[in-house]
């Protein structure tokens, strides 16, 4: 999940420096919302581990 994250922050990135600016703006929407999805699944899977530990 965090490695689509990363190709679509690229995207955006190399979308920006040519001057596309919806393709650039759509990308980096996706990639946050990617993100925080990475983010939440791993403290999610954090608290379940510890949680399981006990």
């Amino acid at each position: 999940m965090l490695h689509y994250a990363v190709v679509f922050l690229v995207i955006a990135l190399v979308a920006a420096l040519f001057g596309f600016g919806g393709i650039a703006s759509g990308a980096v929407g996706i990639a946050k919302i990617l993100f925080f999805v990475f983010i939440a699944i791993a403290v999610i899977t954090f608290i379940v581990g510890l949680v399981k530990r006990k």
